[in-house]
């Protein structure tokens, strides 16, 4: 993965983060809390 793919899944986590802080509707939380972790599973885990 290069720096461009790992900054925007980042950057996508922080989005969807944000999102769920300032989610009005329980229909809107609802997505964000089941699109959060998939969008986490996607970044790769840093090397050991």
């Amino acid at each position: 993965m290069d720096h461009l793919e790992e900054f925007v899944y980042r950057e996508n986590l922080r989005i969807f983060r944000r999102q769920l802080e300032l989610a009005q509707d329980d229909a809107r939380r609802q997505s964000l809390l089941k699109r959060l972790p998939e969008e986490e599973a996607r970044l790769p885990l840093p090397p050991k």
